[in-house]
């Protein structure tokens, strides 16, 4: 492993990182920063091209876990773990990794995040990310959302 491939695996790391920081505390201006301008977001069936569709996907959410809140304190926790990151050329890169997510009843729903990573301009972005859900929890606010 060279000096190159070090740094893209810590820029692609401090990317994962920022998604999740930036998406749970509401903060999507920056959340959709860590994406190139013509990033696909699949989230089940859905498939979302750009980075306007993946933002709104973030403000529906947002909606639909506030309102599943209720009295409760809003906020979500993205957990992630176990990344793995292929750097396949200079300019490209794969990974993979677990996610929990952590509402206020604690544990709703978990799976993994199957992503393709692009050098642009000096800096690594999310190319393509794919969200598969791997199970949650009865009565969470991902249940809610598979009705």
């Amino acid at each position: 492993m060279d000096l190159d491939e070090l740094i893209a695996r810590e820029q692609i790391r401090d990317l994962v990182a920022r998604y999740n920081a930036t998406a749970d505390t509401g903060r999507f201006d920056d959340t959709i920063e860590v994406f190139a301008d013509d990033a696909v977001m699949e989230v089940g069936d859905e498939v979302l091209a750009g980075r306007d569709a993946i933002r709104s996907l973030f403000a529906a959410t947002k909606d639909s876990i506030a309102g599943h809140a209720g009295d409760q304190p809003r906020y979500v926790r993205h957990l992630t773990a176990t990344l793995q990151i292929d750097v396949t050329s200079p300019t490209e890169a794969k990974g993979r990794c677990y996610f929990q997510v952590l509402l206020p009843h604690g544990l709703d729903h978990w799976g993994r995040y199957l992503d393709s990573y692009g050098l642009i301009d000096g800096r690594w972005v999310i190319t393509h990310r794919k969200v598969i859900t791997d199970g949650w929890i009865q009565g969470g606010w991902a249940a809610s959302s598979r009705v």
